[in-house]
């Protein structure tokens, strides 16, 4: 892995926003006294939902609400790439997946695109709209090639439906995340393959079994007479 640092730039200050305190509080919650420092993540998590980076007086605000020494604090934030250190695009934050399933199926292309649209990779446009990187995998080989923009994955891509979708983005629009041929979850391009007559699940074709050596029913009791 390789080494993650703090932006050179950092802002002034930081301030849990109302909603975010809030939140953060609630999850503090969940765990046994003594061991709120436990939901870290989720309150570095909401920081980042909240700014869309983590920086490092944030990280201070955040070990200052856990009762957590800062380094601790910095070595979490740091050690998970979830965490984006440095200012992303205000549009989108673009993340192309380049593990083996996707780079068989066409990932240096949309990475091409990128490259092509935004410049080398961890930093963000001039223009201040988009921020890209090439990540490991992100758990959606059958629908290869794949990138994850902002919270939602899209899927089946080509070249020419990622340059769509991220024009959309900087038009400020909001593409309709999931596989761009329409493809139903995991399923084979066109639709399911098998177990596609309603016979082989709905029961109909279900006999009637006995169960050995089942206990004997008691007998019903008879109906009191009028």
């Amino acid at each position: 892995m390789s080494v993650r640092r703090l932006a050179a730039n950092q802002p002034a200050s930081f301030a849990f926003a109302p909603s975010t305190l809030k939140r953060a509080r609630e999850l503090m919650t969940n765990f046994p006294a003594g061991r709120q420092q436990s939901a870290v993540i989720g309150i570095l998590w909401l920081v980042q939902k909240q700014e869309g980076w983590v920086s490092e007086p944030a990280i201070r605000a955040t070990a200052e609400l856990l009762g957590m020494p800062v380094i601790r604090v910095l070595e979490i934030a740091t050690f998970y790439t979830m965490f984006m250190l440095e200012p992303v695009g205000t549009h989108a934050l673009v993340q192309v997946c380049g593990t083996t399933p996707c780079q068989t199926r066409g990932s240096e292309d949309l990475i091409a695109v990128c490259q092509r649209k935004f410049g080398p990779s961890n930093h963000r446009t001039a223009d201040g709209k988009f921020y890209w990187q090439e990540v490991e995998c992100l758990g959606a080989c059958s629908n290869a090639p794949m990138a994850a923009i902002n919270d939602y994955y899209y899927e089946d891509l080509t070249p020419e439906s990622f340059e769509k979708i991220l024009d959309d983005f900087a038009a400020g629009k909001k593409p309709k995340p999931g596989s761009v041929i329409k493809r139903q979850g995991a399923a084979p391009e066109g639709g399911p393959m098998t177990l596609t007559d309603p016979k082989l699940y709905d029961g109909s074709l279900a006999k009637k079994i006995t169960i050995p050596n089942l206990p004997a029913k008691p007998p019903k009791a008879a109906k009191a007479s009028a």
